[in-house]
């Protein structure tokens, strides 16, 4: 291995992420990505002894992992309705030990240059500043709700009700650079009935005068009137630099698995991949509807269940149409030719990952910003149709019942009938958008080279 001390580097990263996949896993991507276009620039992923996403071998040598005791970084519990309180307890932890480790850096041979931080993390923020470090914050969801956050003077300026149970479908048709919105497609987190833990933990007009670099996990293409009002409104750097998913991977040619056996003796474009990722889970009352509708609607279905799989499994058996199982490569499954459809929570990645293999959406959003992506993918890109249409704050608040979602899916999974080929040959144009973005001299790809070119000159807009 080589000896770190005597490798020369023109920069060292720091790279910080929040300890939730749908964080984390973006942040490893952009720096994977950083990495390999540029040997010569440390990085310093910091993250759980226990974390994990692939084989370190698979990585460029020049990131590192820093693994810190769970005593000394705090970690960070599964996202339940009832854990808010550890997510609170996380931000608070954080500042002193990280401190700790980025003091550890100042006297070897390669100190840190820049931090790369999740917004969240506002302790890794002002340990930075105080100590006179470039920030770059990695903004994970659509740059659209960025600037909703940016904008929130607006809402208490005209006075206009959040409430969602009350005024669901009020038309937000005042916020710069954004096309109209229905309060429902608003983050369910920035709603008065929602969780503002997440807005409490980023105080956004005291920290956003703090940082250099804003990077953004998704594209120019796609949300471009929003990137140009954001760049002449703030100082610091903004780069789209998505979709931040492993897309540079080679595919596996390890030994399949028993998905990927059981998708090879399906129909091409027959099977409804489903997952709702890795963070918020269905009820238990709408995971009876789902299963039920699936069932009723005949249709072909693996589906990712994480900790109900076995449940699942039970409710699913005797349905020969229908496989169930705990985890799976999701690029590989969307990639293969007998996937049709996914019907997913609408995480940026998942949804980016669906786009980039061109495969249609069926969307299903439980929290969070997953509300407003269905937005987005179903009305701004028009790569998606919309599973569940009721309007209730979290996943527990209205039922989508079984005969709905049978009918629905019935539809998304014909791929004769004419709405259909319409949503594929959108879906076609929209992935060729998203690989034009990352290839040579695409509009990300151009973007993570200024971002490299940036932070090595230690340049500040």
């Amino acid at each position: 291995m080589e000896d770190l001390a005597k490798a020369k580097y023109v920069c060292h990263i720091l790279a910080v992420p929040f300890p939730y996949k749908g964080h984390s896993n973006p942040m490893l991507n952009l720096c994977k990505l950083l990495a390999s276009k540029k040997p010569d620039l440390l990085i310093t992923f910091v993250t759980e002894e226990t974390y994990t996403s692939s084989s370190t071998a698979n990585f460029p040598p020049n990131i590192r992992f820093s693994y810190q005791p769970k005593n000394t970084i705090p970690s960070l519990k599964s996202h339940t309705a009832d854990e808010i309180s550890v997510d609170q307890e996380f931000l608070t932890k954080l500042g002193a030990p990280f401190e700790e480790l980025l003091d550890s850096f100042t006297q070897t041979t390669h100190p840190v240059t820049t931090i790369l931080t999740d917004f969240l993390l506002t302790s890794v923020i002002h340990a930075g500043v105080h100590r006179n470090i470039p920030i770059a914050v990695l903004w994970i969801t659509p740059i659209t709700e960025f600037s909703i956050h940016c904008h929130t003077n607006l809402f208490k300026e005209k006075q206009f009700p959040t409430d969602l149970e009350e005024h669901a479908n009020n038309v937000v048709d005042f916020i710069p650079g954004i096309f109209p919105l229905r309060v429902s497609d608003l983050p369910r987190f920035f709603l008065e009935n929602g969780r503002n833990w997440a807005i409490d933990a980023w105080n956004l007009e005291l920290d956003i005068s703090k940082i250099q670099y804003l990077v953004s996990s998704s594209i120019y293409e796609i949300e471009s009137q929003v990137f140009d009002f954001l760049k002449q409104k703030f100082n610091f750097s903004i780069y789209p630099c998505g979709p931040l998913i492993p897309y540079f991977d080679q595919p596996s040619t390890e030994t399949p698995h028993d998905y990927i056996e059981w998708l090879n003796s399906q129909p091409t474009n027959s099977v409804l991949y489903i997952s709702m990722g890795s963070c918020c889970s269905l009820s238990s009352a709408q995971t009876d509807e789902m299963v039920a509708g699936l069932i009723s609607s005949g249709v072909r279905f693996l589906w990712v269940a994480r900790d109900d799989s076995f449940r699942l499994k039970e409710a699913c058996s005797g349905h020969e149409l229908g496989l169930v199982v705990p985890w799976c490569d999701q690029m590989r499954v969307l990639r293969h030719s007998s996937v049709g459809g996914f019907l997913t929570h609408s995480g940026l990645s998942s949804a980016f990952e669906a786009g980039f293999l061109g495969v249609p959406m069926l969307s299903f959003p439980l929290a969070g910003d997953q509300f407003l992506n269905t937005k987005l993918v179903v009305e701004d890109w028009k790569v998606g149709w919309r599973l569940r249409k009721e309007l209730g704050v979290g996943n527990e608040s209205l039922i989508t019942s079984g005969e709905a979602i049978a009918k629905t899916v019935q539809k998304f999974m014909d791929i004769n009938g004419s709405e259909r080929r319409e949503l594929s040959e959108r879906s076609k144009r929209f992935q060729e958008i998203l690989k034009g973005a990352t290839s040579k001299g695409g509009s990300s790809d151009a973007n993570l080279d200024a971002f490299i070119k940036d932070i090595s000159q230690g340049h500040a807009r």
